[in-house]
């Protein structure tokens, strides 16, 4: 299929991704701080490479190391070039240019502080900028307060400058249509038009929209594209923006996955992450986070109380009042309340995992049941087994872990302690109170603990005077007065037999 002018490649994409963000007061960088738990500067990347760009290039400047990690994880196709001096954003894009080397058809340029930017929306200024022959075409919006934002001032209602807040008139303060900063230019006007850029301004400054102004005076045609979507505009430069950022973008997710089939039933509560994927017929209770690559199937319920991440969650499973991280619940499972599960969880069909109990790297099979107060770390369980209240897989010895195995139909009895390593036999079960340091056989009982010992009137001679001890002289009395009427009943019972 051929390539329409509209939806041919751009030559490149150059996101601005160098300043300070001081205001987000961090010690980690603005771009990596998390929105639906992405990096922020993941979203403009991703939106970047819907234009399918011959080049993507990344300006950094401000901990630039911490930023060149995550493009080297994630995005190794980009380009990555500093900018030493902090001077503007046109110096920042004249550094993105020298990258770029003789290049000719379009180069967009945007930010990496824009996460709710889509593709959609640059591709479609991209195609109004080839239709209007424009030499270059921004991004715009109006917006109920736009103070801090460069203004947008037409004349004849086309784009004729920008001007920026603080360079503004009152009459040019009053206008609402914004400039978002992110623009399509001609390459070879960018070119031309940054080398003739000057610092006049207040803050001595390269300013990229004196590059509009360039074009307009050798007679170009400089654009817009307006958004209805101001929040596509919206950067993020504080902690503030950053949270009403967050909530925009968790309010849009659990539109989509309602719209999509899935019951939630308090949004206020509820946060879902931009990598979670539900299916329909799924229920979210109050109080409920989807975390990371959290995946839940149909019919199954999470919450009230839950936090899942990287959980993979089967059908019809229910979970209640759980923390939980990469692991899986099959389906039809059943787990909590209160229940933590660690890394390598894997829970069984029709399984249970009950009320304060914690798991880590424990594989429990098919209908087998953890119901309450056990933690149960390095284990591998077969099927349809129980495992009492209070048991403990001592998997530690200080110095290393080490693995406790259960066949199928397993009964563990209540609070056993299983001492690793230790294998016990398909059918065995195991008597409360034991600890089991041996392998037990299949279908085998195992009885690990001491018999019982009995003092008799212990209590009444080491602590006579006490509570204890005046209850159990009562008691005492009460069993010998029984006692005596008892063989005072038998002797006549005797005597009565021998007439």
């Amino acid at each position: 299929m051929s390539t329409t002018p509209a939806q041919a490649p751009v030559a490149a994409v150059i996101v601005l991704a160098a300043g300070g963000g001081t205001r987000m007061k961090s010690k980690s960088s603005k771009l990596l701080h998390p929105v639906a738990g992405r990096a922020m500067l993941s979203y403009s990347l991703d939106a970047a490479q819907t234009l399918n760009p011959d080049k993507l290039v990344v300006v950094v400047g401000h901990m630039r190391e911490q930023v060149e990690a995550l493009l080297e994880e994630s995005y190794p196709q980009a380009t990555i070039v500093e900018q030493p001096v902090r001077n503007g954003t046109g110096g920042a894009v004249a550094c993105g240019m020298q990258a770029l080397g003789d290049i000719n058809r379009e180069v967009v340029v945007t930010y990496g502080d824009v996460p709710m930017l889509s593709g959609e929306t640059l591709a479609q200024l991209v195609a109004t900028h080839r239709e209007g022959g424009n030499a270059c075409t921004v991004l715009t919006a109006v917006v109920p307060d736009p103070t801090g934002y460069g203004r947008i001032v037409r004349e004849g209602g086309q784009v004729a400058r920008i001007v920026e807040h603080r360079d503004a008139t009152e009459a040019e303060r009053q206008i609402r249509e914004i400039n978002s900063g992110i623009y399509v230019f001609d390459s070879a006007v960018l070119r031309d038009g940054l080398a003739n850029l000057e610092p006049d301004n207040d803050q001595g400054e390269l300013y990229l929209t004196d590059v509009l102004g360039y074009a307009r005076l050798h007679e170009r045609n400089v654009g817009a594209y307006m958004t209805d979507d101001i929040w596509q505009t919206e950067g993020v430069n504080d902690r503030v923006q950053l949270a009403r950022m967050n909530a925009e973008v968790n309010r849009r997710i659990l539109e989509h996955w309602m719209l999509e089939g899935v019951t939630i039933v308090d949004p206020h509560t509820t946060w879902i992450e931009a990598d979670a994927d539900l299916e329909p017929d799924v229920t979210i209770l109050p109080n409920t986070q989807l975390l990371g690559a959290t995946s839940v199937a149909t019919g199954a319920v999470i919450g009230p109380d839950t936090t899942l991440r990287d959980v993979e969650v089967g059908e019809n499973a229910h979970v209640i009042r759980t923390h939980g991280e990469l692991s899986v619940i099959n389906a039809d499972a059943e787990v909590g309340p209160f229940a933590r599960l660690r890394p390598g969880t894997v829970l069984g069909a029709h399984g249970k995992i009950g009320t304060f109990v914690e798991t880590k790297n424990a594989q429990i099979g098919d209908g087998s049941k953890v119901p309450h107060l056990t933690y149960c770390g390095d284990a591998f369980i077969g099927e349809g087994v129980n495992v009492g209240a209070g048991t403990i897989f001592a998997n530690y010895d200080g110095s290393h872990k080490t693995p406790t195995h259960l066949g199928d139909c397993v009964f563990i009895g209540s609070n056993s302690v299983l001492v690793a390593p230790v294998d016990i036999g398909d059918g065995a079960f195991v008597a409360a109170g034991s600890a089991i340091v041996e392998d037990v056989p299949a279908g085998a009982l195992a009885i690990a603990r001491g018999r019982e010992h009995l003092s008799s009137d212990w209590v009444l001679r080491k602590r006579a005077g006490s509570a204890a001890a005046d209850a159990a002289s009562d008691s005492a009395g009460e069993i010998h007065s029984a006692v005596a009427e008892a063989r005072a009943a038998l002797r006549e019972e005797n005597q009565e037999d021998d007439q």
